[in-house]
């Protein structure tokens, strides 16, 4: 018996929540690392060390690495939006879909942190240790999502819950046993779609995700970007990223068994 099997055995958590729970929050911050790092040298190098494109492939693959860590343990719902589908469906319980949801965005918050250290000297450099949400030399958009200065709320809105319905359309083909299509390749599949999401409705950061958006705009708040985080356009877009992806997400899934389910 090797070492790690001798770890293994002596540190197992027998009980199925706390493994879930653990699991939603460790894979949901390899999310949030892996795109917020990929943000953060697209921003900080001035567009020399990557591009939107880079941005896109960052956070897709990020989910992919995300959703294949996780998958054979608490599914890797990795989004509020998706254990909260579930549930309306009957496929989790009322008890796991509230604390999914705070393990996710705890995971976000935590990530943010890495980031945060793992550039904290190229951030100085970049705004010369004046921490912006707004501006030229803003940084906040690293973490979390602001909207280009024309949307208005009701576009936000629709691109919330527009975005996170496709996501979850898509999250119920893909997983749909009818289809066939290999568990193994699944997380693949789904990280491409956010790649395609970002591509083709991604003006406005594409937060699609509660956790991805809400933990990161928690930590900026506490590391020095000020309550301009929760107050940017005078407080109207904040709770768009935390609401709306969750109505998107229920209606997207049941959308999908209407049309394709049923």
């Amino acid at each position: 018996m090797d070492v790690v099997e001798k770890f293994r055995l002596k540190f197992r958590i027998s009980n199925d929540l706390y493994r879930c729970l653990l699991c939603e929050f460790f894979c949901t911050g390899l999310l949030v690392f892996g795109g917020t790092t990929t943000s953060a040298q697209y921003v900080l190098s001035k567009g020399t060390q990557g591009s939107w494109i880079n941005v896109n492939l960052g956070w897709g693959f990020a989910l992919v690495m995300a959703v294949y860590a996780g998958y054979n343990i608490s599914g890797s719902h990795l989004n509020p939006a998706v254990s909260l589908f579930l549930w309306t469906m009957g496929r989790l319980s009322g008890v796991r879909c509230i604390l999914y949801s705070i393990v996710q965005i705890l995971g976000g918050f935590c990530a943010s942190f890495f980031t945060w250290v793992l550039y904290y000297d190229a951030l100085n450099a970049y705004d010369g240790g004046t921490r912006m949400v707004e501006g030229e030399l803003a940084t906040a958009g690293i973490f979390s999502t602001y909207p280009k200065a024309f949307l208005s709320v009701g576009g936000g809105i629709a691109d919330q819950v527009i975005g996170t319905a496709y996501l979850c359309i898509c999250v119920c083909m893909v997983t749909d046993k009818r289809n066939k299509i290999p568990q193994h390749l699944q997380p693949l599949i789904i990280g491409f779609i956010v790649v395609q999401i970002g591509i083709c409705a991604g003006m406005n950061g594409y937060a699609i995700n509660t956790a991805r958006d809400l933990g990161p705009r928690l930590f900026t708040l506490c590391a020095g970007w000020g309550w301009g985080t929760f107050s940017y356009n005078n407080y109207k877009w904040f709770w768009i990223p935390t609401f709306c992806p969750l109505v998107g997400g229920v209606l997207g899934a049941w959308i999908y068994q209407f049309f394709l389910g049923i």
